[in-house]
């Protein structure tokens, strides 16, 4: 027979075979890590995706099994939180090891300038997360330029360094257009090709070039030029402004448009000239020169003018000598109107003629050339 004592003592073992155990499985479930990440509180624009590669560490003493959480972030914010191939709800750490996590937060397009807290928490470990947001966002596309007012005369071009940035949540493709005054031309270049169009992701920037050319018949002034970057539900818009001072044109001709002459050599030929300001800037100090053969000599009345306004126009005259030894033939003698801004030619063809006495001189040697024949055959022809 088992005595009482024996079944006291059975009881008792019993009893301290079951704390052992409850106590052991009591600690795998109560035991707690700690969480660790080195930034963390970090600044970024809107749109922006933060990544955090956090680390759940297990001091305890005891195996930890606990849920895994992401507290406090903001309405409107999302993230995801994974281990591995997995997105973990409970993780159990074995006494003295860790486990890594990656936790990606996208900071919204449209969010307000300020500070934002949230919390990764595993059991009763709390991690303090903290993300200010540096600008004010929105869901939109930007267009600007660190300069939109350029100055230059109406024979420039005006090149423009804008930036486009997509701060919406999706890829677009934006046409590039422009609503110029007329009379001007609009190009748009995006590494160093000619664009109507640009297709971006999501939180990038381009730099485009715009390029304004003016006609040569645009007057001074002050021009704006809108141009936008359009999609099918927005639209980005940039005014810039292009200062003209004017353009510089000139043009030189003879009355009638006719380019040659006769002379003789060693003869002088007066040729009405004509100096007509076509551009819409006033020209001062309008120089006359010219470049003649050898010995020819070209002298001007008056040699310059002072003072051309837009559509004006000022007479002139030009004597030209040829050399007394020239060969009969024909001679180029060129003509030139010129001002520091702009100039035009005239390519004269100027032919020298035979004199008229060298003529005479040949009709009267082939006149006594036949009155000799005649002589000799009156004398000679009855014998």
């Amino acid at each position: 027979m088992i005595s009482v004592r024996n079944l006291l003592k059975c009881s008792r073992l019993s009893a301290l075979m079951w704390t052992i155990v409850l106590s052991c499985f009591t600690s795998y479930i109560y035991g707690s890590a700690s969480l660790y990440t080195t930034y963390t509180r970090v600044a970024v624009p809107p749109g922006q995706t933060v990544d955090y590669s956090i680390e759940l560490i297990n001091r305890s003493g005891a195996t930890s099994n606990d849920e895994i959480s992401v507290t406090g972030l903001p309405e409107g914010w999302k993230y995801s939180l994974v281990s591995g191939a997995y997105t973990p709800k409970r993780m159990a750490v074995l006494n003295g090891e860790r486990k890594s996590l990656s936790l990606k937060v996208d900071v919204p397009f449209q969010v307000n300038k300020g500070t934002y807290r949230f919390y990764v928490r595993a059991g009763s470990s709390a991690l303090e997360l903290i993300i200010d947001v540096t600008e004010e966002g929105s869901n939109e596309t930007e267009f600007s330029t660190t300069q939109a007012n350029m100055q230059g005369n109406a024979n420039s071009t005006f090149t423009y360094r804008a930036s486009l940035k997509n701060r919406t949540a999706q890829k677009q493709l934006y046409a590039l257009m422009s609503d110029a005054p007329r009379g001007w031309t609009v190009t748009f270049n995006v590494e160093g090709r000619t664009v109507t169009s640009v297709e971006m992701e999501s939180n990038t920037s381009k730099d485009i070039q715009v390029d304004l050319k003016p006609s040569s018949q645009i007057g001074a002034g002050s021009y704006k030029v809108p141009v936008r970057a359009v999609t099918g539900a927005i639209s980005a818009g940039l005014e810039l402004e292009a200062v003209v001072t004017g353009s510089f044109e000139l043009n030189f001709s003879t009355p009638t448009g006719l380019i040659s002459d006769k002379l003789n050599a060693g003869g002088r030929r007066k040729i009405q000239v004509v100096v007509r300001n076509t551009g819409s800037s006033e020209l001062s100090t309008i120089q006359l020169k010219s470049q003649a053969p050898s010995k020819w000599e070209v002298t001007y009345d008056p040699t310059q003018i002072d003072k051309l306004a837009p559509g004006a126009e000022a007479i002139a005259y030009a004597t030209i000598r040829s050399d007394r030894r020239a060969i009969p033939g024909d001679y180029v003698v060129n003509l030139e109107a010129q001002t520091p801004e702009t100039s035009s030619k005239i390519a004269l063809r100027m032919t020298v003629k035979t004199p008229a006495i060298w003529g005479w001189l040949g009709f009267i040697v082939i006149l006594a050339a036949f009155g000799g024949v005649v002589y000799l055959f009156r004398k000679f022809g009855r014998r």
